[in-house]
């Protein structure tokens, strides 16, 4: 069990910030890994990216945005509570060396789990420069804590109510113009990661996306979370969840992600219908 030290409403009415008692994870995890959860003994298994790390705390902290039977089961949960299983540390974390000039590029929610990797990447020597994006004001999260970690952050709203109107790529596109970049990682949705890579493609900047398709076990005996990189299948929860955006199916990824929407639609509708009462909050 791990329980819940602490929890906060960071963006309403849907994400939601849980600081976890784990101490073996915390010990052994690395920026770009997550864990699998599972909430109690009927509950579904579902992956969670690594928002931080304290080791000497024996904790991490999940970002968890409040869109399905599970993450809103989640929401209900309260400090004090136990959530039954955390496994982890799982994938394989990010490689981080000292490379020169470092862009990280968030979408949405997308954003939390790049902060520790920008810790890593900034503490290895790096100049370090992040893009977040949204789509409006209010929607941005981690703007503060990435400013503390981050040698310049970048912000941009698709109706312009904060930073640069536009999307993520019109700011990454404008840094490739103005300066060497040597290093690209992108966190958000497949859209914009791949649109991410498209942008960097020509100027020859290599790009790590961190992919999230549909996962069971966490350790490759599945297979649900398979992808094409480089017209090979790769496993995203042994052999990511990193990797070269550039060789990513992008197409594939993004048809096996809407697989299972209906079901997903189905089984939320009938977990509300029994649990009215439930409120994310």
């Amino acid at each position: 069990m791990a329980r819940i030290l602490q929890k906060k409403l960071i963006r309403k009415p849907d994400i939601f910030y849980y600081k976890l008692d784990a101490p073996l994870i915390a010990r052994k995890a690395r920026p770009g890994q997550f864990v699998i959860i599972r909430l109690h003994d009927k509950g579904e298994r579902i992956p969670l990216s690594l928002a931080d790390i304290d080791p000497d705390e024996g904790t991490i902290s999940l970002i968890v945005m409040s869109v399905g039977k599970t993450t809103f089961e989640m929401s209900t949960f309260h400090r004090g509570e136990n959530i039954l299983d955390v496994c982890g540390p799982l994938g394989q974390p990010t490689h981080i060396e000292k490379v020169g000039r470092v862009v990280l590029v968030g979408g949405g929610f997308g954003v939390a789990p790049l902060y520790p990797i920008a810790k890593s990447f900034k503490a290895a020597g790096n100049e370090v420069v992040s893009i977040l994006g949204a789509k409006s004001r209010d929607l941005l999260i981690y703007e503060t804590e990435m400013q503390l970690v981050c040698d310049k952050v970048l912000v941009t709203t698709d109706d312009g109510t904060r930073g640069l109107k536009g999307l993520v790529t019109d700011a990454l596109q404008m840094k490739l113009e103005q300066d060497v970049v040597d290093l690209v990682i992108a966190i958000g949705p497949p859209v914009m990661m791949k649109f991410v890579s498209r942008t960097t493609a020509p100027f020859g900047v290599k790009t790590t996306v961190s992919l999230n398709p549909i996962m069971v076990d966490g350790t490759g005996m599945c297979g649900g979370c398979r992808v094409q990189v480089g017209g090979k299948t790769r496993f995203a929860c042994t052999d990511g969840p990193d990797f070269d955006g550039h060789q990513v199916d992008w197409d594939i990824l993004m048809n096996r992600q809407k697989m299972y929407e209906p079901e997903e639609r189905k089984t939320f509708k009938e977990w509300k219908k029994r649990h009215e009462e439930a409120v994310c909050e």
